[in-house]
């Protein structure tokens, strides 16, 4: 990608969004296409097809996505499939009509059989049955890698498809119940220390183990996959056999209970912890296999620890804000968008 390519980043607003954009801007690119979702519903084909003829990225992100934790997962699958696969199949579609030269697609280590072998590698998606609380989301995610492979199969395309670990990072929604792990802990924990609360309730047993990237990190790998060389790039994508699809993620994970001391140690308080094992613990373990991705030349480069006290002052220096006060009032509060 040169610095004056016109580079759409759909969901820039989003976690990794907003770092793609952060990070292309520090590369010195400075024609990024970025619209918000009250300027472009995705989910809207007429609007979508309008906008891909005006605009004609050469390189699309496609980082958009309707996305929540177990209980968002559990509570709307309707909602979740419905519109991942309105959003996918209208930037995937028109990306091809408009001619882009590569799309990346971000999918989710969801994809995979619950019970596949560990560590997860791209070969065993579709091999078995899927967690059944994210069923839905995980359906339109491997949906959208075969679009992507079909439209390559079929038209020449070069379209790929990136598939993160657990992300975290600034700009996150750390609501309770609508938030991933990591950022549902991060309230929780800086809830307990305001009030002097000396428990930290935590949904499931502890024992799931779970790989964690910064966004930064997941932001640099996509970047780093849509400038591979022609030849790299077309041989990921070109293939009847393999499917286009990445693993993006560090290669180590840690158990629940593990994270929460971790998380509870960068904020600065040491509560007992209550495992709620009347809600679901999720897949058993989701260590990927990032293999594929080293063996093209790229490595995480933010520790955990590290990763997590930027990402605390983040939450801290938003939390001070008119928009957080809920945290400390313990309000119920929309989450981050």
């Amino acid at each position: 990608m040169e610095a004056s390519d016109r580079i759409y980043v759909a969901g820039h607003t989003g976690l990794v969004g907003s770092a793609l954009v952060r990070r292309l801007r520090r590369q010195g690119h400075h024609n990024l296409v970025l619209r918000a979702h009250a300027e472009l519903d995705l989910t809207d084909a007429a609007a979508v097809r309008k906008f891909f003829h005006e605009q004609r990225p050469r390189y699309v992100f496609l980082a958009a996505a309707k996305v929540g934790g177990i209980l968002a997962n559990q509570t709307l699958p309707a909602d979740f499939i419905f519109e991942n696969l309105k959003i996918q199949t209208n930037v995937i579609h028109e990306s091809w009509r408009a001619g882009v030269e590569r799309l990346l697609f971000l999918g989710s280590s969801c994809i995979y059989p619950r019970d596949a072998p560990q560590p997860l590698r791209e070969e065993t998606w579709l091999s078995g049955p899927l967690e059944p609380t994210n069923r839905a989301y995980a359906m339109a995610k491997s949906a959208g890698i075969e679009m992507g492979w079909a439209y390559n199969r079929q038209h020449g395309a070069r379209f790929l498809a990136a598939m993160p670990t657990n992300l975290y990072g600034p700009g996150d929604r750390y609501d309770p119940r609508d938030s991933h792990l990591l950022p549902a802990l991060l309230r929780k924990m800086h809830a307990a220390k305001i009030s002097g609360a000396r428990q930290v309730e935590i949904w499931g047993s502890g024992a799931p183990r779970r790989e964690f990237l910064h966004s930064d990190d997941a932001a640099d790998a996509c970047i780093f996959l849509m400038n591979l060389d022609l030849k790299r790039f077309q041989q990921l994508a070109a293939s009847h056999e393999i499917a286009p699809l990445i693993n993006v993620g560090c290669g180590e994970d840690m158990t629940v209970r593990n994270l929460a001391e971790l998380i509870a140690e960068v904020v600065g308080i040491s509560p007992a912890f209550v495992f709620d094992t009347t809600k679901p613990d999720g897949t058993p373990r989701k260590l990927l296999d990032i293999s594929r991705l080293t063996a093209l030349g790229w490595q995480p480069r933010i520790p955990l620890r590290e990763g997590l006290e930027q990402t605390y002052a983040d939450f801290c220096s938003r939390a001070a804000s008119l928009e957080f006060e809920e945290i400390h009032s313990g309000k119920t509060w929309a989450p981050y968008e």
